[in-house]
This record gives structure tokens, C-alpha cells and sequence, in this order.
């Protein structure tokens, strides 16, 4: 029977068949094309193709991914590791030194003196009568400052000349003897000797005449120190008296009556360091300024030097003149004295700040080959403050160090500018 049941659906078949091909267009493919378009084998493959391309991409899309994250953490690693070391280093900046063609100007403190300057001291003793001019007055030479009153010189110069009076009367004495005595030699009636005799008594009493001549002299001259006068034309810048003061005389007293100075020009001495010794000159020009005249600038001209150095201080002593016509320059006050010196090319000019003081002496860091520190020896010319002239041991290429560290040493590294820089930002 199963034979039979085979024969039966192969003749439903081929009658479907037939009916199929009875039935299709004349643009139905052929039935071996359509079951093979209907095949579900044939329509998995392609399906599957592209997954597999999918797939693929999808791989190595991940692999790169991989790649770039592990290349960037490893490329942020070594920058990090590079900061790092870079914050290690010291951080410096850098300058060169100024070289100043240009003229220097060389500031001193001076002292500001009187042309002239009298202290006056009493040489009589006795009290003050009166003063007649006070501190600041204009006097002209020879004038009255004041007048003492001496009492004891006053009656020693009436005995004086009341002894040379007595003196007179037995000089005249003598001479009448004398002559009479000379008179009576030719009659024999004196000896010679005794007429000798009477002639050098009248010779003594000639000479006790001019002694006590001298001496009445001597007080008259005392008397006109009664009178403190003015020894120039100035002014009177002390007076350290008063009416009815006692008097002592000589400068032995602890300080004068008066004081009178000269002003219509004034020296001004300033201490020169041994450096500039040699370029000083007389006739040199200078100015002059003064704290109380703010802007205001006074002209001198050097005069004259020491020609020594003092040992303390290792300065020159210069003197220079200045004109005081309108008598604002005053005895005893202080000036900045600057002088106009020539340009010298051998010096330069660093901050004060660069300048390092150690065992070797005076050095200064600058910066090398590698940014490796470099430390030369350097000679200090000159301090002007914010800055200091360097005479010798630099040269204007050299970039210096500012503000260098104390724990610099020769031939470390450091690092230009820097600064608190953050660190790069870590990998996601």
C-alpha cells in the first residue's frame, strides 16, 4: 500500500504542477529559477555575509578604541612625568646687565660751610653791658656785637697810668741831675765817676718810662676788648649771651659769645671714594641739592682736594665753591652733591637683588649652556641702591640670575619663568 500512496502524491504533484504551468504568464520564470528563489537556504546566505562584515568592523573599530586609550594614557603619563621633573627645578628669571653709554652721575652727601666763620671770644673778663645784635642780623666789619664791663681792668689801667706819671716826673728829675752834674764835672767840684752816676740813673729812669709806657698800652688795648666787634662783613649765626652774664676770658669757655659767618659763597666738602680719586679735577662742575628747596638745584665748581686718602674711610676730601647771592645755602646744612662724570664702558650695571655674598666673595649666578647655573667672581665699582655697577667679572651677553636662591650651586639645573602651572589633565 505504500506504493500506492507514493503514486498518489506524485500524480497530485504533477497535476499541480501542470495546473501551475497552465496558469503562469509568459514572464513567470521557470519553475527550477522560483523554487530556487524560494529556497530558504538561498535567502540565509547574504544575511549571513553581512553580519560578518558587521562584525568585523565592529572588531576592529573596538581595537582601535583600545589602542587610541591606551596610546593617550601613556602619552598623559609621560607628560605628567615630565611636569613633574619640570617642578622639580628651580624656577629663575633671567636678565642681561645694562651697559650705560651715557655720562654717570655721581651722587655724594656734602657738607655745606661758611666761606668764613668766626666764633668770638671774650678777652677781658668782667659782665655783659649789652648786645646789640641777634642771630640772623647782617653786620659789617667792625661793628658792635656787644660791650663787656670790667671794672678791675679799669682800675688797673688807672694805677698803670698813674705809675707811668710817676715814672715821668722822676725821668725829668734824673735829667735835672744829670745835666747839673755834668755842669759842675768841668769845675772839678764832682768826679767823673759821680757824674756818671747821675747819668745812668737818668738813662734808667727813661727806660721805667717806656716800661710803664708799655704796660699802660697793654691795658688800653685790653680796654677796646671791651667790644665785641664783627671781624668781616656776615652774618650772626650764634649768640650764646646775655645782659649782665659773667664773662671769662679766652676760648677756654665752653662756647664762644657770638658766632659770625661769611655766606656770600659757600664751601661744600664731600668725601670721594678712592675709585673716582682720579677723575676728580679742579674746576671741575658739580650741582648741588638741598631737601628743603624740593626741585631745586644749585651750581659749584670743585676747587681743590686733599691730594690724600683718608685711611677709615678710603675717601679723597674735595672741596667746591658755590655762589650764594640769594643766601639760600646755610652754614652746616647737608646737600647731595652730584657730579657730571664721563661714560665708562667697562662698568655694568645689575640689580641689586643678583648680588650673592659667600666664602668666595661677591658672586653672581647666571645661566649656562643646558639651563645649567653658572657662578662668577664678580668686583663691586659702585652700590646705587635697586642697582650696583659690576666692574669686572661679567660681560653684557651673560644672562644673570634675579633674585637667585641661596641654595644655588655651580652647574645646577633649573628652569626659566615657570611658575605654579597646573599639572595636564589625567586620562578618562
Amino acid at each position: 500500500m505504500p506504493d500506492e500512496g507514493a503514486r498518489n502524491i506524485d500524480s497530485t504533484r504533477e497535476s499541480g504542477h501542470a495546473s501551475a504551468l497552465a496558469g503562469r504568464g509568459p514572464e513567470a520564470p521557470p519553475p527550477d529559477v522560483r523554487d530556487h528563489i524560494d529556497s530558504p537556504h538561498s535567502a540565509s546566505r547574504p544575511r549571513s555575509g553581512r553580519l560578518k562584515l558587521i562584525g568585523v568592523v565592529v572588531a576592529i573599530a573596538a581595537i582601535a578604541i583600545a589602542i587610541y586609550g591606551i596610546i593617550l594614557r601613556r602619552t598623559h603619563e609621560h607628560h605628567l612625568a615630565v611636569w613633574t621633573d619640570q617642578q622639580a627645578l628651580p624656577s629663575v628669571s633671567v636678565s642681561h646687565p645694562i651697559t650705560d653709554a651715557a655720562r654717570r652721575a655721581l651722587t655724594l652727601p656734602g657738607d655745606v660751610e661758611a666761606y668764613y666763620e668766626a666764633p668770638l671770644y671774650a678777652r677781658v673778663n668782667g659782665y655783659l653791658h649789652m648786645w646789640y645784635d641777634d642771630i640772623g642780623a647782617r653786620v659789617k666789619t667792625g661793628q658792635i656785637l656787644a660791650t663787656i664791663d670790667t671794672p678791675d681792668l679799669d682800675q688797673q689801667l688807672a694805677q698803670a697810668e698813674a705809675d707811668l706819671a710817676s715814672a715821668k716826673a722822676n725821668s725829668a728829675l734824673a735829667d735835672l741831675t744829670a745835666n747839673r752834674w755834668h755842669a759842675l764835672l768841668s769845675t772839678t767840684s764832682v768826679s767823673q765817676q759821680s757824674s756818671d752816676e747821675k747819668a745812668g740813673a737818668a738813662t734808667a729812669a727813661h727806660a721805667a718810662v717806656s716800661a710803664q709806657q708799655a704796660h699802660v698800652d697793654q691795658l688800653r688795648a685790653l680796654e677796646a676788648f671791651k667790644r665785641i666787634t664783627a671781624p668781616f662783613d656776615g652774618v650772626v649765626t650764634v649768640r650764646n649771651t646775655d645782659i649782665g652774664a659773667l664773662i671769662n676770658a679766652g676760648s677756654s669757655a665752653v662756647e664762644p659769645l657770638f658766632k659770625v659767618a661769611d655766606v656770600h659763597e659757600m664751601r661744600v666738602y664731600v668725601r670721594v671714594p678712592q675709585v673716582y680719586a682720579s677723575e676728580l679735577a679742579a674746576g671741575m662742575h658739580a650741582t648741588l641739592t638741598q631737601p628743603q628747596y624740593p626741585g631745586v638745584t644749585f651750581p659749584a665748581t670743585l676747587t681743590t682736594t686733599s691730594q690724600s686718602v683718608t685711611a677709615a674711610s678710603r675717601t679723597v676730601l674735595a672741596e667746591l665753591m658755590a655762589a650764594n647771592k640769594d643766601a639760600k645755602l646755610w652754614p652746616g646744612t647737608y646737600a647731595q652733591v652730584i657730579f657730571d662724570l664721563p661714560a665708562d664702558r667697562g662698568v655694568l650695571r645689575v640689580p641689586s637683588s643678583a648680588l650673592i655674598f659667600r666664602s668666595a666673595g661677591a658672586q653672581i649666578a647666571t645661566l649656562g649652556p643646558h639651563n645649567r647655573i653658572v657662578m662668577k667672581d664678580v668686583v663691586v665699582a659702585r652700590n646705587l641702591g635697586n642697582q650696583i655697577e659690576i666692574q669686572s667679572g661679567l660681560s653684557p651677553d651673560d644672562q644673570i640670575i634675579d633674585t637667585p636662591l641661596d641654595t644655588l650651586e655651580n652647574g645646577e639645573q633649573v628652569q626659566v619663568g615657570g611658575g605654579n602651572v597646573a599639572p595636564p589633565a589625567a586620562a578618562d
